[in-house]
Protein backbone atom coordinates (compact mmCIF):
# COMPACT_ATOMS: atom_id res chain seq x y z
CA UNK A 1 0.00 0.00 0.00
CA UNK A 2 1.60 2.90 -1.08
CA UNK A 3 2.85 5.93 1.65
CA UNK A 4 -0.09 8.43 2.13
CA UNK A 5 1.56 11.76 1.44
CA UNK A 6 1.85 13.64 4.93
CA UNK A 7 -0.33 16.83 5.71
CA UNK A 8 1.53 20.22 6.23
CA UNK A 9 0.88 20.97 9.99
CA UNK A 10 -1.87 22.91 11.14
CA UNK A 11 -1.61 26.87 11.35
CA UNK A 12 -3.16 28.85 14.16
CA UNK A 13 -5.44 31.28 12.76
CA UNK A 14 -4.15 34.88 12.79
CA UNK A 15 -7.18 35.56 13.98
CA UNK A 16 -6.54 33.71 17.00
CA UNK A 17 -2.68 34.79 17.58
CA UNK A 18 -4.09 38.63 17.06
CA UNK A 19 -6.68 38.05 20.09
CA UNK A 20 -4.13 35.96 22.27
CA UNK A 21 -1.69 39.22 21.92
CA UNK A 22 -4.56 41.68 22.56
CA UNK A 23 -5.33 39.30 25.93
CA UNK A 24 -1.36 39.97 27.15
CA UNK A 25 -1.48 40.84 30.86
CA UNK A 26 -0.05 43.81 30.16
CA UNK A 27 -2.14 45.32 27.78
CA UNK A 28 -5.46 44.67 29.63
CA UNK A 29 -6.03 48.31 30.74
CA UNK A 30 -5.29 50.07 27.49
CA UNK A 31 -7.77 47.34 26.02
CA UNK A 32 -10.46 47.37 28.51
CA UNK A 33 -10.17 51.06 28.39
CA UNK A 34 -10.26 51.33 24.74
CA UNK A 35 -13.61 48.82 24.71
CA UNK A 36 -15.03 51.47 27.90
CA UNK A 37 -14.58 54.29 25.58
CA UNK A 38 -15.89 53.20 22.73
CA UNK A 39 -19.36 51.42 25.01
CA UNK A 40 -19.61 54.45 27.09
CA UNK A 41 -20.17 56.59 23.80
CA UNK A 42 -22.69 54.13 21.99
CA UNK A 43 -24.27 53.86 24.85
CA UNK A 44 -24.07 56.45 27.30
CA UNK A 45 -22.68 56.32 31.16
CA UNK A 46 -25.48 55.39 32.74
CA UNK A 47 -26.88 52.47 30.32
CA UNK A 48 -23.35 51.24 29.39
CA UNK A 49 -22.97 47.60 31.52
CA UNK A 50 -19.33 46.08 32.54
CA UNK A 51 -20.48 42.82 31.10
CA UNK A 52 -20.99 44.78 27.52
CA UNK A 53 -17.06 46.58 27.48
CA UNK A 54 -15.15 42.78 28.75
CA UNK A 55 -16.77 41.55 25.48
CA UNK A 56 -15.60 44.24 23.54
CA UNK A 57 -12.32 43.81 25.06
CA UNK A 58 -12.20 40.15 24.71
CA UNK A 59 -11.55 39.47 28.53
CA UNK A 60 -13.56 38.31 31.67
CA UNK A 61 -15.89 40.75 33.11
CA UNK A 62 -13.63 39.78 36.85
CA UNK A 63 -10.79 41.33 34.55
CA UNK A 64 -12.41 44.53 34.78
CA UNK A 65 -12.18 43.89 38.75
CA UNK A 66 -8.82 43.91 38.93
CA UNK A 67 -8.05 47.19 37.15
CA UNK A 68 -11.35 49.60 38.07
CA UNK A 69 -12.47 48.98 41.11
CA UNK A 70 -16.71 50.16 39.18
CA UNK A 71 -17.86 51.87 36.43
CA UNK A 72 -17.23 55.45 37.75
CA UNK A 73 -13.24 55.07 38.54
CA UNK A 74 -13.55 53.08 34.81
CA UNK A 75 -14.64 56.77 33.59
CA UNK A 76 -12.30 58.51 35.52
CA UNK A 77 -9.32 56.14 33.76
CA UNK A 78 -10.86 56.90 30.37
CA UNK A 79 -10.61 60.37 31.06
CA UNK A 80 -7.57 59.80 32.69
CA UNK A 81 -5.79 58.14 29.27
CA UNK A 82 -7.40 60.42 26.68
CA UNK A 83 -7.76 64.25 27.91
CA UNK A 84 -5.52 64.18 30.66
CA UNK A 85 -2.73 62.66 28.94
CA UNK A 86 -3.13 65.50 26.22
CA UNK A 87 -2.48 67.59 29.11
CA UNK A 88 0.30 65.85 30.23
CA UNK A 89 2.19 65.79 27.00
CA UNK A 90 1.28 69.52 26.13
CA UNK A 91 2.76 70.39 29.83
CA UNK A 92 5.95 68.24 29.15
CA UNK A 93 6.77 71.52 26.88
CA UNK A 94 5.41 74.20 28.83
CA UNK A 95 8.85 75.60 29.19
CA UNK A 96 10.51 74.60 26.03
CA UNK A 97 10.94 77.99 24.42
CA UNK A 98 9.65 82.03 24.88
CA UNK A 99 5.91 82.24 25.42
CA UNK A 100 4.94 82.88 22.23
CA UNK A 101 6.58 79.50 20.66
CA UNK A 102 4.93 77.33 23.54
CA UNK A 103 1.41 78.90 22.91
CA UNK A 104 2.11 77.50 19.16
CA UNK A 105 3.41 73.91 20.52
CA UNK A 106 0.00 74.07 22.87
CA UNK A 107 -2.36 74.87 20.11
CA UNK A 108 -0.80 72.77 17.19
CA UNK A 109 -0.79 69.46 19.73
CA UNK A 110 -4.13 70.62 21.09
CA UNK A 111 -5.40 71.21 17.58
CA UNK A 112 -4.27 67.63 16.66
CA UNK A 113 -6.14 65.88 19.92
CA UNK A 114 -9.14 68.21 18.89
CA UNK A 115 -9.14 65.97 15.12
CA UNK A 116 -9.45 63.18 16.37
CA UNK A 117 -12.00 60.43 16.96
CA UNK A 118 -11.23 59.75 20.58
CA UNK A 119 -11.92 63.79 21.41
CA UNK A 120 -15.15 64.00 19.23
CA UNK A 121 -16.83 60.35 21.36
CA UNK A 122 -15.35 61.99 24.94
CA UNK A 123 -17.02 65.59 24.16
CA UNK A 124 -20.29 64.12 23.06
CA UNK A 125 -19.98 61.33 26.12
CA UNK A 126 -19.63 64.43 28.62
CA UNK A 127 -21.85 66.80 27.12
CA UNK A 128 -24.93 64.22 27.72
CA UNK A 129 -23.92 62.50 30.48
CA UNK A 130 -22.09 64.67 33.45
CA UNK A 131 -25.23 67.01 33.63
CA UNK A 132 -26.57 63.69 35.55
CA UNK A 133 -23.04 62.37 37.29
CA UNK A 134 -22.31 65.71 39.60
CA UNK A 135 -19.24 63.74 40.74
CA UNK A 136 -17.91 63.29 37.77
CA UNK A 137 -18.39 66.06 36.21
CA UNK A 138 -16.51 67.94 39.35
CA UNK A 139 -13.87 65.22 37.98
CA UNK A 140 -13.88 66.97 34.57
CA UNK A 141 -14.44 69.95 35.46
CA UNK A 142 -10.82 69.94 38.06
CA UNK A 143 -8.64 67.58 35.89
CA UNK A 144 -9.55 68.63 32.25
CA UNK A 145 -11.05 72.23 32.04
CA UNK A 146 -9.28 73.90 35.30
CA UNK A 147 -6.44 72.38 34.54
CA UNK A 148 -6.33 73.41 30.49
CA UNK A 149 -6.73 76.92 31.24
CA UNK A 150 -4.57 76.98 33.66
CA UNK A 151 -1.71 75.67 31.83
CA UNK A 152 -2.52 78.35 29.05
CA UNK A 153 -3.13 81.20 31.63
CA UNK A 154 0.46 80.41 32.84
CA UNK A 155 1.84 80.72 29.26
CA UNK A 156 0.23 84.07 28.43
CA UNK A 157 0.64 85.62 32.02
CA UNK A 158 4.93 85.04 31.14
CA UNK A 159 4.02 86.59 27.82
CA UNK A 160 2.85 89.69 28.77
CA UNK A 161 5.45 89.94 31.81
CA UNK A 162 7.89 90.21 28.89
CA UNK A 163 6.05 92.14 26.83
CA UNK A 164 5.75 89.54 23.98
CA UNK A 165 1.72 89.65 24.20
CA UNK A 166 -0.92 92.80 25.52
CA UNK A 167 -1.46 93.10 28.25
CA UNK A 168 -4.24 90.85 28.58
CA UNK A 169 -6.07 89.17 31.44
CA UNK A 170 -4.34 85.77 31.74
CA UNK A 171 -7.74 83.33 32.93
CA UNK A 172 -10.24 85.00 30.20
CA UNK A 173 -7.56 84.74 27.62
CA UNK A 174 -7.35 81.09 28.87
CA UNK A 175 -11.13 80.50 28.35
CA UNK A 176 -11.36 82.60 25.18
CA UNK A 177 -8.74 80.01 23.20
CA UNK A 178 -9.74 76.89 24.98
CA UNK A 179 -13.52 77.53 24.14
CA UNK A 180 -12.34 78.65 20.44
CA UNK A 181 -10.67 75.56 19.65
CA UNK A 182 -13.06 73.27 21.28
CA UNK A 183 -15.86 74.51 19.19
CA UNK A 184 -14.14 74.46 16.43
CA UNK A 185 -13.06 70.83 17.01
CA UNK A 186 -16.79 69.82 17.13
CA UNK A 187 -17.83 72.12 14.06
CA UNK A 188 -15.11 70.52 11.92
CA UNK A 189 -17.73 66.96 12.48
CA UNK A 190 -20.80 68.59 11.46
CA UNK A 191 -20.00 70.08 8.39
CA UNK A 192 -23.01 68.77 6.88
CA UNK A 193 -24.83 72.00 8.99
CA UNK A 194 -22.13 74.46 8.95
CA UNK A 195 -21.27 74.34 5.20
CA UNK A 196 -19.49 77.18 5.38
CA UNK A 197 -16.89 74.82 6.56
CA UNK A 198 -16.89 73.13 3.80
CA UNK A 199 -14.34 73.90 1.89
CA UNK A 200 -11.81 74.36 4.59
CA UNK A 201 -9.51 72.08 5.97
CA UNK A 202 -8.42 71.16 9.35
CA UNK A 203 -5.34 72.90 8.75
CA UNK A 204 -6.97 75.37 7.41
CA UNK A 205 -9.49 75.80 10.47
CA UNK A 206 -6.24 75.94 12.84
CA UNK A 207 -4.42 78.49 10.54
CA UNK A 208 -7.44 81.10 11.33
CA UNK A 209 -7.64 80.14 15.11
CA UNK A 210 -3.87 80.51 15.44
CA UNK A 211 -4.09 84.15 13.58
CA UNK A 212 -6.80 84.97 15.86
CA UNK A 213 -5.32 84.46 18.77
CA UNK A 214 -2.00 86.07 18.13
CA UNK A 215 -3.77 89.04 16.76
CA UNK A 216 -5.39 89.17 19.73
CA UNK A 217 -2.61 89.11 21.77
CA UNK A 218 -0.09 91.05 19.68
CA UNK A 219 1.03 94.35 21.57
CA UNK A 220 -0.04 97.53 20.71
CA UNK A 221 1.48 99.30 22.62
CA UNK A 222 -1.35 100.73 24.45
CA UNK A 223 -2.30 99.99 28.31
CA UNK A 224 -5.29 97.69 28.98
CA UNK A 225 -8.65 99.54 29.67
CA UNK A 226 -8.60 97.53 32.67
CA UNK A 227 -6.68 99.21 35.87
CA UNK A 228 -3.81 96.73 37.07
CA UNK A 229 -5.67 95.94 40.15
CA UNK A 230 -9.07 94.85 38.62
CA UNK A 231 -6.85 92.11 35.90
CA UNK A 232 -4.83 91.19 39.22
CA UNK A 233 -8.53 90.68 41.15
CA UNK A 234 -9.72 88.41 37.73
CA UNK A 235 -6.74 86.15 37.45
CA UNK A 236 -7.33 84.79 40.92
CA UNK A 237 -11.17 84.81 40.99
Amino acid sequence: MPDRPLKPARRTPARSTARERRRRPDERPAQILEAALAVFGEKGLAAARLDDIAKRAGVAKGTIYLYFPNKDELFRAVIRSTVVAELDRAESVRTAGPPDAQLDAFMKGYWAFLCTPTFERVHRLVMSEMPHFPDLARFYGTEVIARSHALIAGIVADGVARGIFRDADPRATARMIMSSFVMHGVWRTKRVVLPHLGALSDAEIFEQLSDFVHAALRPDGRRSQHSPALVASRSHS
